[in-house]
């Protein structure tokens, strides 16, 4: 299969957006377009009632026709929809415009329900991202059955989307007031998830942060994101997106040890800043660090920044 889509990095600060609203062109691919959105998921899952559904599918309809008659832009964002179950992912395929998505989220992925929505007649540019949401999340079982599945379609898989409040809710909790999602119960769970599908090449996306009016609450947990290697994250409002991309700029002096480490003269060890760099266990975190850098830029832009973005000086 020949595949298109970008990777998980180029996501960005994805904005979940239900599918009743009525200004879904506009918002995505109008004048007035969301300033710096890279990708959006169309919501036809938990942000929609059911008494909705019909008006929602209907928008959506709409919206897929739009976006089929304009001429691609390279400034639209990654465009995903989420079905509510593999059945009415199957009525979106077959619509017109749904060839222009970059793909769709898997509400409540587990292995039990992947297989009908990968059975589904995807479009080979469609890339899923399962949502890890359900009590199976927590279970080693379970991920390593999921795992295997998907080993077996990696190629289509852009991204492993975490699903905080769903998590949470199984527990019968709610993070609380001024607390990043890794202070409580979820702190662990987001962990054992990275370390079962990250070793394996998949890309993973943060969880969302509800509060949306606490701009410090959102940069002290996006820092705690990228530590964990989630280098894209879920967003409910556009106030949220800056700040989650802004955080992914890399510092100059990251940016400038990431590429000692890759330069062809590179020792096998050496010192920078009192740490000790050994680009056999480095290599990969630098490669990482550099592809932030070709997206999102430096953090402290100034000349000497400037110069090593394009590797003009060592």
């Amino acid at each position: 299969m020949t595949m298109t889509a970008p990777s998980a990095l180029a996501l960005g600060a994805t904005l979940y957006m239900p599918c009743t609203r009525d200004d879904l062109a506009g918002s995505l691919l109008g004048p007035h377009r969301i300033a710096g959105l890279r990708s959006a998921v169309l919501c036809l899952e938990d942000a929609v009632l059911e008494r909705d559904l019909p008006a929602a599918l209907t928008r959506l309809a709409a919206f897929l026709r739009t976006l089929a008659a304009r001429d691609a832009s390279s400034a639209d964002p990654l465009l995903f929809v989420r079905p509510r179950d593999a059945a009415m992912l199957d009525h979106v395929l077959c619509m017109p415009g749904a060839d222009r998505l970059a793909g769709f989220v898997i509400p409540k992925a587990h292995a039990d329900s992947m297989p009908a929505y990968l059975a589904l007649p995807l479009h080979d540019r469609h890339r899923l991202m399962p949502t890890l949401e359900t009590r199976e999340a927590c279970d080693p079982h379970e991920i390593r059955r999921l795992r295997d599945q998907l080993l077996a379609v990696q190629d289509r898989i852009l991204a492993l989307r975490i699903g905080g409040n769903d998590l949470l809710q199984s527990m019968g909790l709610r993070r609380a007031a001024g607390r990043t999602a890794y202070a409580g119960p979820l702190g662990g769970i987001i962990g054992n998830l990275v370390a079962s599908f990250a070793p394996w090449g998949f890309a993973l996306s943060a969880p969302v942060l509800e509060r949306f009016d606490d701009p410090g609450l959102l940069r002290a947990e996006v820092a705690l994101d990228i530590e964990h290697g989630l280098l894209t994250k879920t967003a409910i409002h556009p106030g949220q997106i800056a700040i989650i991309q802004g955080a992914l700029a890399v510092p100059a002096a990251q940016a400038e040890e990431a590429r000692l480490m890759l330069a062809d003269d590179a020792p096998a060890v050496f010192a920078r800043n009192g740490v000790m760099c050994e680009p056999a266990t480095h290599r990969l975190w630098a490669r990482r660090l550099l592809d932030r850098v070709a997206l999102y830029g430096i953090a402290d832009p100034d000349p000497a920044a400037l110069r090593l973005i394009s590797g003009a000086e060592r």
